[in-house]
């Protein structure tokens, strides 16, 4: 069982299903701070660098793409990481995930739900 720990501090598991999951390295942006397992990422445009995915952003990040598969600091400095490129992910265990988010994950192998 892979579980997370979410922002909120509750220890919730992070698969709800077992569709293939594919892991990609990506490069988390200088800036951006410490990102938990888990947190949903938007790919700046600009630089192809990721950063938590925002919504209200213009720059890339307005569109989901991954999941973060470790945690990370990137406040100092750009950090390489693994992402999910796919998988079956527990909505409950996903940092930053909205509708807007949801629907951006629709038609892709990242599917969204609950454990049951």
């Amino acid at each position: 069982m892979d579980l997370v720990t979410t922002q909120n501090g509750n220890t919730v598991q992070l698969f709800a299903g077992d569709f293939p999951r594919v892991l990609v390295p990506v490069i988390i942006a200088i800036g951006s701070g410490v990102l938990l397992k888990g947190t949903v990422l938007g790919k700046i445009t600009a630089s192809g660098k990721y950063k938590s995915y925002n919504n209200q952003a213009s720059d890339g990040t307005e569109k989901a793409k991954l999941i973060l598969a470790e945690d990370v600091d990137a406040t100092n400095a750009d950090v390489i990481a693994l992402a999910y490129a796919s998988g079956h992910f527990n909505e409950a265990a996903l940092t930053g995930l909205d509708d807007a988010a949801k629907t951006d994950f629709e038609g892709t192998p990242i599917f969204i739900g609950k454990i049951v």
